[in-house]
């Protein structure tokens, strides 16, 4: 058992939630799920990537915003397409690699050596790399490769 784990707060959804994202990520399972006084699942465990996670239905007082936000860090462009890709359905771009799920949660999706090209040695090429994400909504590490390099 993970010592702390991250508690996602649904409306009546936290089943569809976890199916959802498990259904996403290769490294994934469902877990147990305690039933509420209706019957219905009061809560859903589930697992991603080695992270633990439980889905609650807690009605409708509390909704999830941007302050808080999961990272799926990848590997390649093409990783990072696939999840945004998977993740997008039914939600919502924002800028700079952010997005909203389905479900209103923000993800993070960011290709690896990302935050190698933002703090580069080259105080231009890392400035150019910068104003280039500003203006992206999904992350292409090819294109920031390309502008923190001036080309």
């Amino acid at each position: 058992m993970q010592k702390i784990s991250t508690c996602l707060w649904f409306d009546g959804q936290a089943a569809e939630a976890a199916e959802f994202y498990t259904s996403t990520f290769d490294n994934a399972s469902l877990g147990g799920s305690m039933p509420g006084p209706d019957g219905s699942p009061l809560t859903v465990e589930f697992e991603l990537e080695g992270r633990q996670f439980m889905a609650l239905n807690g009605g409708p007082a509390f909704k999830f915003n941007e302050a808080v936000s999961l990272v799926v860090n990848c590997e390649s462009q093409e990783e990072v397409d696939r999840y945004w890709d998977a993740l997008l359905v039914g939600g919502e771009e924002s800028m700079c690699g952010w997005l909203k799920d389905k479900f209103g949660l923000s993800w993070q999706v960011i290709p690896k050596g990302f935050t190698q090209i933002l703090s580069g040695p080259d105080p231009d090429g890392s400035r150019r790399a910068m104003e280039a994400m500003m203006k992206m909504r999904k992350l292409d590490i090819v294109a920031l490769q390309k502008a923190y390099d001036g080309d």
